[in-house]
């Protein structure tokens, strides 16, 4: 089995926890109480260590909570930066510092990668575009379980958005709805494909038209015409990422 990292529990992570002492007060500035839980958010599923009674180590709860953190941490911090913006401003904006392909660059300049441990052999290359991005989320979530809301809210703040993030160039970047589209699936473990159904010519000069529909785990969701596959599928995204946002926003206030 090719693992990356080679570490056990307790004696064996004596390197490992080393490690993750020396990031953490030379990147975050701080020192950690429990490391136990930093190794679990650096842990990826595939790395099946075992943690006894039959349960399996992996950062996957800490990444939930540490999402949930993030997101409602960004949300106050951005409501108060911007007093007067809407909430369709804020929430785009939002949705772009969270994103996983945010996450993944400040994952990286952090040097998070060479402190994760997993299984290069067993993960999917839809699993390693996101690896870094969702540990990210996972060390948020442990951090909130070693300090507390208070001290996670200055990591996140004073951190991730003012040292790691520029949210005046987010801001002002338009956004790519596939990319968008891509994240929001990658964030929760689902496969997302882009699916030529036809090409016809239309006008007197022919021009082609292509059909493209988006597919979510084998699913067909909403689909777009455009005079390139490029545009179709940016529109075909788009309706689908705004259906799915209906959706979930519609689920939250029944």
């Amino acid at each position: 089995m090719e693992l990356k990292h080679l570490f056990g529990r307790k004696g064996s992570n004596d390197k490992h926890s080393s490690a993750i002492r020396t990031f953490c007060r030379k990147v975050l500035g701080f020192t950690p109480r429990n490391i136990e839980v930093y190794h679990t958010a650096l842990t990826h599923k595939s790395y099946l260590q075992d943690a006894g009674v039959g349960r399996k180590v992996n950062n996957e709860r800490l990444e939930y909570l540490g999402d949930a953190m993030l997101s409602a941490v960004v949300a106050e911090y951005l409501y108060l930066k911007y007093p007067t913006k809407g909430e369709g401003y804020l929430t785009e904006l939002r949705s772009k510092i969270v994103s996983r392909r945010t996450l993944n660059k400040i994952a990286h300049k952090m040097g998070l990668y060479d402190l994760l441990s997993y299984n290069r052999s067993a993960i999917r290359i839809s699993e390693n575009r996101t690896l870094e991005g969702n540990a990210l989320e996972a060390l948020i979530g442990a951090i909130y379980i070693d300090r507390g809301y208070r001290f996670t809210r200055k990591i996140i703040v004073g951190l991730l958005l003012k040292k790691y993030t520029d949210i005046e160039a987010l801001a002002e970047t338009d956004w790519n709805y596939k990319g968008m589209l891509i994240d929001y699936c990658q964030k929760r473990h689902q496969e997302v494909a882009f699916v030529l159904d036809s090409t016809e010519r239309q006008g007197h000069d022919r021009h082609a038209v292509y059909h493209v529909h988006v597919q979510i785990d084998g699913e067909d969701m909403e689909s777009a015409s455009g005079l390139s596959i490029k545009s179709a599928e940016q529109m075909a995204a788009e309706r689908t990422y705004r259906k799915l946002n209906e959706t979930q926003n519609h689920n939250q206030n029944v």
